[in-house]
């Protein structure tokens, strides 16, 4: 068998080289990683958390970019592209970058069983190895201890919250996912922690290696005002901060986490005022309580556990009236989804659910039926195919006032924003 030439042959061989989707542990992926030789010659900011990692990456990253720092950034997972995953100096890798990535990995596998995941990271990794960075941003994919990405040792670890996902992998309770995350601290380094109230297993495993545990609300955080907001930590303050382009109250505490992480590297990669400030000014990053332009409103993000959803209930409830709102939602059969949606239901006038696929995707027959024993009236709600369907139907039912909201799973938004690159923004073909 020969092996792949384009990026499309490769992502599918490497969803056949191991018998799980998700295998967490270090010891396969490590011993081809010493092979490969792809230990970073740069600081290194690893960020785990239940939601906000990657807004806090993306800001992390413009910050350092704006300040003419060459920067390199692995996330997961993407919406549209694959390359979305691996960007070098604020750009996306390309095709031909991720298959020689892949070809080195491959040969230096020697069989070992890998996943998609730890196949990509590693990929990912010797992409970097081979550029000259100033600082490498790492997002961990699940959890953290047991992570591909844990390979790397960070000089500054981030966890953003703490909240109930992936309880299959990471643990039923706050503790469990706490102590899971956690794993990415390093001795005698800091250990930043943007939930307010972290697990105790997160700050006993803290004490108990020797990190310097720095956590929002004690050791740093902000205070909003009217048009501005400030910034304190353990680096100082900064005044008069402009609001992040990224919409959502909890985008001001994913900020303050950036700047607290570059704070604790200020010694090697200071970070200039103005270059936060283009930062939070210029700053995208799709399917965050993103606002597509034209009409009718509508708002993508990948909420997709009961922390995310509450958090974008009340984002739409700050937003102006319009006369009806129209729910597309799709989501993983394994997530909490009663507790997805409860928050959703007072927002939403009519439910278009939508079919993801096999093995992990929920039917849209038994969204149906959860949203009708919550209450929801059965002629509130349609069923479809694909996202792709039930997101066609809200745009022809929607009139010019209404809003669409577009939720539950990266699979669900990723649709919406395919359709967004086909059309422009009155539903013309786009140029």
């Amino acid at each position: 068998m020969s092996p792949p030439s384009t990026l499309a042959e490769w992502l599918a061989y490497l969803e056949t080289l191991h018998p799980k989707a998700i295998a967490l542990g270090l010891d396969r992926v490590e011993s081809v990683a010493v092979r490969l030789e792809v230990a970073p010659a740069c600081p290194v900011i690893t960020v785990a958390g239940t939601n906000g990692k990657g807004s806090t990456c993306a800001l992390l990253e413009q910050m350092l970019l704006a300040d003419g720092y060459r920067v390199a950034m692995y996330t997961s997972p993407h919406l549209l592209r694959y390359n979305e995953r691996v960007r070098i100096d604020g750009a996306e890798a390309s095709d031909a970058a991720l298959c020689d990535a892949f070809a080195a990995v491959e040969a230096a596998r020697a069989g070992t069983p890998l996943t998609y995941f730890e196949f990509g990271t590693l990929g990912a990794l010797w992409l970097f190895a081979r550029q000259e960075l100033d600082a490498l941003i790492l997002e961990v994919g699940l959890g953290g201890r047991l992570d591909a990405v844990n390979i790397v040792d960070p000089d500054v670890a981030v966890v953003t919250t703490v909240a109930i996902d992936h309880v299959d992998y990471l643990g039923a309770t706050r503790e469990d996912i706490g102590r899971e995350k956690a794993g990415i601290f390093r001795r005698a380094k800091p250990a930043i922690c943007a939930d307010r109230d972290p697990p105790a297993s997160l700050i006993a495993h803290a004490a108990a290696i020797g990190a310097t545990l720095v956590r929002i609300g004690r050791d740093y955080g902000y205070a909003a005002q009217s048009a501005q907001w400030d910034y304190w930590g353990p680096g100082g303050a900064r005044h008069g901060l402009p609001y992040p382009a990224l919409r959502g109250n909890y985008q001001l505490a994913n900020a303050s986490t950036a700047l607290c992480a570059a704070d604790a590297l200020r010694d090697r990669l200071p970070l200039s005022m103005g270059a936060v400030r283009a930062a939070l000014v210029g700053i995208e990053w799709p399917g965050r309580f993103q606002v597509l332009p034209g009409r009718p409103v509508t708002v993508l993000d990948v909420a997709h556990n009961p922390q995310a959803a509450h958090a974008f209930a009340d984002n739409l409830g700050a937003m102006g009236f319009h006369p009806r709102t129209i729910g597309v939602f799709g989501i993983m059969s394994d997530k909490d989804i009663d507790a997805v949606i409860a928050p959703l239901i007072p927002r939403v006038d009519r439910w278009e659910v939508a079919t993801l696929p096999p093995p992990r995707g929920s039917g849209a027959d038994a969204l149906r039926q959860r949203l009708q024993d919550a209450g929801v009236a059965p002629s509130a709600v349609r069923e479809y195919a694909d996202p792709a369907a039930a997101y066609r139907a809200a745009r022809e039912e929607a009139a010019e006032a209404d809003r669409i909201i577009v939720f539950g799973s990266f699979l669900t938004v990723a649709a919406a924003l395919a359709a967004k690159e086909r059309t422009g923004p009155a539903g013309e073909p786009a140029r």
